[in-house]
């Protein structure tokens, strides 16, 4: 027997959720695997739009703490202007900021800025769905989120996600409202206390529906 997150389960019920994380993993080297094939022509045209609009690379990485807090380099398509680049992570874009180029701002608002993340996927960084990678020491409203959220590191012991349940939720966007970051903490730990795969396909779904109506705001 074991507990979890206050609740006791058995060794079926660990067994059970032993085979969907490994049924989880193969799925994400799968999809990563196609998804960077079949998107390579896009991958090259938007990183030739970024070189175009300003001089640096294309890509852009930045520190992340994945499953037990471990550090990895987590891979964007940039989206400001080089010089203007935030590494750190802790100052978040908000709206009209003047770091975020035009190709920048389209990309940021259609998530196509997310999809090097693939490479992380295939990588074992990270996953398709799991809770978003923070950056260390995130804040929210003003306070580092390991004292605002009691047990913050329980988000941490699965793969981060390119998409998660709060994400799909529309709990998106700065942290500056600590009501609404609280909520987002609560959607990654119900996530990670209920996984299953049938979850982690009603999260894909419901993410499409989201990006759509980003998209056409």
């Amino acid at each position: 027997m074991h507990w979890r997150q206050g609740r006791l389960i058995g060794p079926a019920a660990t067994r059970t959720r032993s085979i969907s994380l490994a049924v989880k993993r193969a799925t994400d080297i799968l999809c990563a695997a196609v998804g960077l094939l079949l998107l390579s022509p896009l991958f090259l045209l938007i990183a030739i739009r970024i070189r175009q609009t300003d001089r640096g690379p294309a890509f852009f990485r930045q520190w992340r703490l994945g499953r037990d807090g471990r550090l990895f380099a987590l891979l964007k398509f940039r989206s400001m202007y080089a010089d203007r680049c935030d590494a750190a992570g802790i100052s978040q874009a908000t709206a009209n900021d003047n770091r975020v180029t035009r190709i920048g701002a389209f990309l940021r608002r259609t998530s196509l800025d997310e999809l090097p993340q693939l490479i992380n996927v295939l990588r074992g960084d990270m996953s398709l769905i799991g809770p978003r990678p923070h950056v260390p020491g995130m804040q929210a409203a003003g306070m580092d989120y390991e004292e605002l959220v009691p047990h913050y590191a329980f988000r941490q012991s699965m793969r981060p996600g390119l998409t998660g349940w709060a994400q799909c939720q529309g709990l998106r966007g700065p942290t500056t409202d600590q009501i609404k970051a609280l909520r987002r903490i609560g959607h990654d730990f119900a996530y990670v206390q209920h996984f299953s795969l049938w979850l982690d396909l009603k999260i894909i779904w419901k993410t499409f529906g989201e990006l759509h109506r980003s998209a056409a705001r």
